[in-house]
């Protein structure tokens, strides 16, 4: 029973992927090398496996990379890129700034309290994650609670103009992603052994000295883990800047989705899409690597 479960076990995994990650991921790349057509689907394929081994044939002798070299020619695309690789880097400084100080006070809270304070956190995750952006434009406009509040209280005199800007963006990201931060760092930092930092204290150093020579080092695999848990998904966020940015916020999910939807260039788009995976599995690998050193 054991010999004959271990295969079903370890091809389950496999299956899994090969459904749910390779074939799409075939899909994307065929795409990506076919032509553009005003046709239903809006492409030309180039690869045509009904005709077996011919069609093969044809398709590497007419195979090119246009669509990618396009990618490089227009200062849309790489300056899209950037712009999202440093918008999801900043946000998950913020986070880590937000998040940490949390994560140690949970820690640090008593222990009846900590299931409680866990629930808080993730309490948010109960909402629908698109009614919660769609209330922070309730709270960020002109208008909105955020505003009313500070000029009620004699703060400001005009309205500040948040909404439709990067820092509306990096609060809603900052917002989403909190939890993603919060929780692997709270992991670690409930494990660790109180009698360090008591040790420590013993042998001179104060509390804040004692923070960072014990604390902060050994909460290093959960800050690692929460870093890329929010800045891989932030990479390609779609949502947080269509609804909270504004014309100037340029990240590659709206790219995608207007060369998706609005142009109906699928072999285009597909690149794009090719393009950011590969840029995504850098810090995926980084991130398993880190799960293998920590585990």
């Amino acid at each position: 029973m054991r010999l004959s479960s271990r295969p079903v076990l370890i091809g389950l995994p496999y299956l899994w992927l090969l459904l749910l990650f390779l074939v799409p991921f075939g899909i994307v790349l065929k795409i990506s090398l076919s032509d553009v057509a005003i046709a239903i689907p809006p492409y030309v394929p180039v690869l045509d496996p009904s005709e077996g081994w011919a069609g093969i044939t044809g398709f590497l002798s007419q195979l090119d990379f246009e669509n990618y070299v396009w990618l490089t020619q227009d200062d849309l695309y790489w300056k899209a890129y950037l712009s999202s690789v440093r918008i999801a880097a900043i946000s998950t400084a913020l986070t880590l700034l937000v998040g940490f100080p949390l994560a140690y006070a949970m820690a640090r809270a008593p222990e009846q309290w900590r299931p409680s304070l866990l629930m808080l956190v993730i309490l948010p995750f109960w909402t629908s994650f698109l009614i919660r952006v769609y209330a922070w434009i309730g709270i960020l406009s002109n208008e909105g609670f955020l505003n009313q509040a500070l000029m009620g209280i004699g703060l400001i005199d005009a309205p500040l103009t948040i909404l439709n800007t990067n820092a509306a963006v990096y609060i809603g990201i900052v917002y989403t992603y909190l939890p993603f931060m919060v929780l692997p760092i709270y992991a670690t930092l409930e494990k660790m052994d109180g009698s360090l930092l008591e040790a420590a204290e013993d042998l001179g150093c104060t509390r804040l000295q004692a923070f960072w020579a014990v604390t902060v080092p050994l909460s290093r695999p959960g800050v690692i883990a929460g870093c890329f848990l929010v800045f891989i998904p932030a990479l390609g966020e779609f949502v947080i800047p269509s609804l909270l940015g504004g014309s100037d916020t340029l990240m590659i999910g709206k790219v995608l989705w207007e060369e998706f939807f609005s142009n109906r260039d699928w072999p285009v788009a597909s690149a794009v899409a090719i393009v950011l995976l590969l840029i995504l599995v850098v810090p995926i690998v980084l991130f398993q690597r880190n799960q293998e050193r920590s585990a």
